[in-house]
């Protein structure tokens, strides 16, 4: 399976605009702006400690709420599964993963739990209290700037 790294096929995107919108809604989205169909896990710290969920299955060029209302935390972390053409998005925070739909407290001993573990991506939201991540295909040209 051929590794995508973050760097080179993510794009993060800045807060949601919510200028002109009817009504101003705060969440943590994510949108696949691959031709693949993906799967999403996420991390981040909430008042109990960390947590992981997933399975979150995007299709391309799709976009879906990972967690609704204001967001809480500035960082959080990201692991991503190219289903169609193999690969992923991945970093360096080590945090527990398992094959079917999960949700799962604390980051450590994730082997000796009975989980994965895989490496995670940082996403900085800057203390906004709404965010979209955009996951891009690396291969893929970079659109021209205005």
């Amino acid at each position: 399976m051929s590794v995508r790294r973050a760097a080179l096929g993510l794009a993060l995107a800045a807060p949601l605009c919510l200028l002109g919108a009817g009504h101003a809604r705060a969440d943590l989205r994510m949108c696949n702006l691959t031709a693949s169909k993906v799967g999403v896990a996420l991390g981040y710290r909430d008042p109990q400690g960390w947590v992981t969920e997933g399975w979150w299955d995007l299709t391309p060029k799709a976009c879906e709420t990972l967690l609704k209302g204001a967001l809480a935390a500035r960082f959080y972390y990201v692991f991503a599964v190219d289903y169609t053409r193999g690969g992923e998005w991945s970093g360096r925070s080590l945090m527990c993963t398992k094959d079917a739909e999960f949700t799962i407290r604390g980051v450590e001993d994730c082997l000796a739990r009975g989980y994965d573990r895989n490496g995670f991506f940082e996403v900085d939201t800057g203390e906004q209290k709404s965010w979209t991540i955009q996951l891009t295909d690396p291969n893929q040209p970079a659109a021209p700037s205005p």
